[in-house]
């Protein structure tokens, strides 16, 4: 391993690449334990060998050398546990992320909980040589009436007989979609089928502080997905709703979420989003509060100059839909974009427009999605008060 290496590892990270392995003893096969030394032999970490993945070594555990059995899963899981302690014991949120990956030292592994449903989602091949150890420690742990494992697409060519996106790993099969409680609010998840896991719980924290705002609002919900945005403005008391989204899944989904939680006047258009917006802008329309939450532009290096300019212009449009005065919350979740550049993203756009932008809050991560090193930070929303 090089100098280099070892030095970010040393600190906590979680990833050793294919060109920072100077030698190996042996080639090791998928999940493989490979123990890392530094260049007196000494032991330095010990994770999780993927011959096939540029980040050739998901690291688990750094420092003092300890066998990887099955206390050590539980005490990661519990560990876990803990970290998410306010919103396990909050009766109105039943719908969680239980371990975020490299974040809580189990990289490449997700496991988001929905009422008694477990889903486990696996970014690397890696973990099909330890879904029984962990799976173990889950039902330990938490007892859940289902497990279900869901793959990311790169990893579903390597699964092993037996083991296929959407299959029940323990448990029953859960009636779907699965009903369960996101700060009082009743939402459903889709864990067989669904994007990621089922619903994107990451941004609860921002829809309530959406609903703190949104008393007698009228509120737009640009790329509303599954509606939780929509859903907390419509219990935060706003008095008209719109959901925008290029799925009709996820805007069927958004209209039956209002439905079940708060009776408002509620509109949903399907379409692109810069095309809905743009069109809503010519027709007049105005709103109270203005929330923009697109997907990742930016999944690789050479596609942030293009996500920047897809941010850059949405704030534009969503400046031609806010009243003076009116609150606009725009988001990115990618990890390739930090803080700083996203920030200044908005406010350039901005200043172009000739609006200025009075900054509320800059909040990221909400408790059960915690950031263990620098590229875990994925997440950034900026609210903002917007002048005439």
């Amino acid at each position: 391993m090089t100098k280099d290496a070892l030095s970010h590892v040393r600190r906590g990270h979680p990833w050793l690449f294919d060109a920072s392995i100077v030698s190996t003893s042996h080639d090791g096969a998928p999940g493989d334990l490979a123990v890392v030394f530094d260049d007196k032999r000494n032991f330095a970490a010990i994770g999780l060998w993927d011959p096939d993945s540029p980040i050739r070594i998901r690291v688990l555990h750094h420092g003092a050398a300890r066998p990887i059995d099955e206390s050590f899963w539980r005490e990661r899981l519990r560990a876990a546990a803990e970290v998410r302690r306010p919103l396990l014991d909050d009766e109105g949120v039943t719908g969680i992320r239980l371990v975020h990956g490299e974040n809580d030292g189990l990289p490449g592994l997700v496991i988001d909980r929905y009422a008694d449903v477990i889903v486990l989602k696996i970014y690397s091949a890696a973990w099909f040589a330890h879904l029984r150890a962990v799976l173990d420690a889950i039902e330990e742990c938490w007892q859940p009436a289902s497990v279900v494992l869901r793959l990311a697409r790169a990893v579903e060519t390597a699964s092993p007989e037996g083991y296929w996106d959407g299959v029940i790993l323990a448990g029953g099969s859960p009636q779907t979609p699965v009903p369960f409680l996101e700060s009082g609010a009743t939402m459903t998840a889709d864990p067989i089928g669904g994007q990621k896991t089922g619903y994107f719980l990451d941004q609860r924290a921002n829809r309530l502080r959406v609903a703190s705002h949104a008393g007698g609002a009228r509120v737009l919900d640009v790329f509303c997905c599954h509606g939780g945005f929509s859903v907390q403005a419509a219990l935060g008391g706003a008095r008209h709703v719109h959901s925008i989204d290029l799925s009709p899944h996820a805007t069927k989904a958004a209209r039956r979420h209002v439905a079940a939680n708060a009776p408002v006047d509620h509109k949903t258009s399907t379409g692109d989003a810069f095309e809905v917006m743009a069109d809503l802008a010519v027709r007049g329309q105005r709103y109270d509060i203005v929330v923009v939450d697109p997907p990742s532009f930016a999944s690789r290096r050479d596609a942030v100059p293009g996500a920047l300019r897809a941010y850059s212009r949405l704030t534009h449009l969503a400046l031609d839909l806010v009243e003076a005065g009116g609150l606009l919350m725009q988001s990115s979740c990618s990890s390739r974009i930090d803080r700083d550049r996203f920030d200044a993203t908005i406010k350039a756009a901005a200043d172009r427009a000739g609006r200025r932008l009075d900054v509320v809050a800059r909040p990221d991560h909400d408790v059960d999605h915690p950031i263990g090193f620098t590229e875990g930070a994925y997440l950034k929303a900026l609210f903002a008060q917007v002048d005439a």
